[in-house]
């Protein structure tokens, strides 16, 4: 089955070398140049994946995801600019699955977009397979997760998170109170040979607080050891 990469980029050059790029690997592209078309056709017809540039006009790439969040949970990969400091970590923090600064290699731009789609797949196969039984429900207190389904839920109540996120946060409730390095983190979530600095995986904690705390303002499980790394608070 052929897997649909939106790109989104207000420089018609950058759209038209990595749809060649992307085509000749077997991908189906479509390009949009502004945020609001992109809007429109991507909560439609929703991609398999979506690459979206930060700095464009009308509607920027912040503005695009905060919007096609409230709908759908496709998989993001943000494109920033590299005297932007920010960007990726305002990208992650807003629920982009990763980010790459420009200028960049369309090399390292697949292997980044083939990294996110084999995470998402992994959480979207069909639970029951003769081949592979189907993972078990974790449930630490009040947090419940299933992998299978990529549901989970605090206190009864659903959290909506990325497939970057369910997979470090699994990480973590697999086994409460064990701290775990951003490093390790960084295993789990990015398992292909790709540098991701520490910025990541904390705007990543970041953003599943925020969720978590929008259902429990309570909210402290994922506890932060300065200089160490995360654990899953026991609850």
């Amino acid at each position: 089955m052929s897997i649909t990469i939106a790109l989104v980029d207000d420089d018609r050059n950058i759209l038209s070398s990595l749809s060649v790029t992307l085509q000749s690997e077997g991908f189906i592209t479509r390009l949009y140049s502004d945020g609001e078309a992109a809007l429109r056709a991507l909560t439609d017809n929703p991609p398999d994946l979506a690459v979206l540039d930060i700095k464009m006009p009308r509607m920027d790439g912040m503005e695009l995801l905060r919007r096609l969040r409230e709908k759908n949970d496709f998989p993001v990969i943000f494109l920033t600019s590299k005297d932007e400091e920010l960007d990726e970590a305002l990208g992650l923090a807003m629920g982009a699955d990763d980010y790459i600064a420009k200028p960049f290699s369309q090399r390292l731009l697949l292997a980044r977009i083939r990294a996110v789609l084999r995470r998402t797949e992994m959480r979207a196969r069909a639970p029951g397979a003769e081949e592979e039984p189907e993972p078990a429900e974790i449930v630490r207190g009040r947090l419940a997760m299933d992998p299978a389904r990529h549901r989970v839920s605090w206190d009864g109540r659903d959290v909506t998170l990325t497939v970057t996120e369910f997979l470090i946060l699994e990480a973590l409730a697999q086994r409460p109170g064990v701290v775990k390095s951003r490093n390790q983190l960084m295993d789990v979530a990015y398992q292909d040979d790709i540098y991701v600095d520490d910025r990541t995986i904390d705007s990543h904690i970041k953003r599943m607080r925020r969720k978590f705390r929008a259902v429990d303002n309570s909210f402290s499980a994922i506890e932060t050891l300065y200089g160490v790394g995360y654990r899953f608070g026991e609850e």
